[in-house]
């Protein structure tokens, strides 16, 4: 359920109203707008008479929400959640590009890159520690020794850290090492690992699944948001189609429909969507068209050599490339890069 009062209602008289609502069994938040205050009603609405709470003389209108998510839910935040880490700011009209490797190989492999990638415009650096590879016999990544490689490429250039985390048993880890804790496609409906960085006080990316509806990745944000952090960027990566031709199909029409659903800030990955990095440019540059609020991009310095991923990968000076298109492009949809 969502309440909307009156223009320059008073502090008091919504504060009375949410105490009033809280002690009839659910839980409200509160979002400032632009000249009106909304609070959003989680828990069982069921027994709340609307006509009452209407009669309240500061309430504009009350709404029924009919979506199961609550928390993510545009109704109850009107306004772009903007997500800021570090001075990059994500939503709400800023743009970011997060870039990297697919899997920290080296202190001479990351800080190379990052420093690349940062003097190219990227403002946050991706990289895999923990890595989920189909076949166990892939590299698994370098685990929490690549965590510390990243923030030694971190010292060097001052780029926060985006990685993806495995299990709940390395929240601590994460929440000491890692800046943007990311949740990977195949994890999208781990509740119990969503509940755990729910409780963490860093930005989550998730990743949408591979097969999952646009609800069912909203659904997944809520379960971070109902533990207490807010904080969470959507990320489309691709999903499977019938078609083989590409890794992945980049669903470009996520990008307006989520966000007529949801206040949360959408990014999208066009590395793992394609797995070719031809096609990586046109793809990244669709999807900024589309009002995508940022990028993750896979970038090596030697893809023919990387130890993963090294087929979708761009090379520094193909990533400068794509920038350069980029940021025409986000000047030209009104936002700040």
């Amino acid at each position: 359920m969502v309440v909307v009062m009156k223009p320059k209602t008073e502090e008091i008289h919504i504060q009375a109203l949410v105490a009033h609502l809280e002690a009839l069994g659910v839980s409200v938040s509160i979002t400032n707008g632009i000249g009106c205050s909304i609070l959003g009603l989680v828990g069982d609405t069921t027994n709340l008479d609307m006509d009452k709470i209407s009669i309240n003389p500061y309430v504009e209108r009350v709404m029924r929400v009919q979506e199961a998510y609550k928390k993510a839910n545009r109704k109850f935040h009107p306004q772009d959640t903007v997500v800021e880490v570090a001075g990059a700011k994500i939503g709400g009209g800023h743009f970011a590009v997060m870039a990297g490797p697919c899997s920290v190989e080296t202190k001479e492999q990351i800080v190379e890159v990052a420093e690349a990638v940062q003097a190219s415009g990227a403002k946050l650096l991706r990289g895999g520690a923990f890595k989920p590879r189909t076949s166990p016999y892939s590299f698994q990544g370098m685990g929490v020794d690549g965590l510390d490689l990243m923030l030694e490429a971190k010292a060097k250039t001052g780029l926060p850290v985006v990685s993806e985390i495995m299990s709940p048993k390395l929240v601590e880890i994460f929440e000491e090492k890692v800046d943007v804790v990311q949740i990977g496609a195949r994890n999208m409906q781990n509740f119990d690992l969503l509940k755990e960085v729910g409780k963490m006080s860093k930005p989550i990316l998730l990743k949408r699944g591979l097969a999952n509806s646009y609800e069912e990745w909203i659904m997944s944000a809520e379960y971070i948001m109902s533990e207490g952090n807010e904080n969470v960027i959507l990320c489309e990566r691709g999903i499977r189609t019938f078609e083989t031709y590409t890794r992945n199909t980049l669903d470009i029409s996520a990008i307006p429909a989520v966000k007529r659903m949801s206040h949360l800030p959408i990014i999208v990955d066009p590395s793992h969507a394609a797995g070719m990095s031809w096609m990586v440019e046109p793809l990244a540059l669709a999807a900024i068209t589309a009002g995508a609020d940022g990028l993750i991009i896979e970038v090596h310095n030697n893809p023919a050599c990387a130890k993963c991923d090294g087929q979708q990968s761009l090379t520094p000076a193909q990533f400068d490339g794509l920038m350069k298109k980029a940021a025409a492009l986000v000047d030209l949809a009104g936002k700040t890069m």
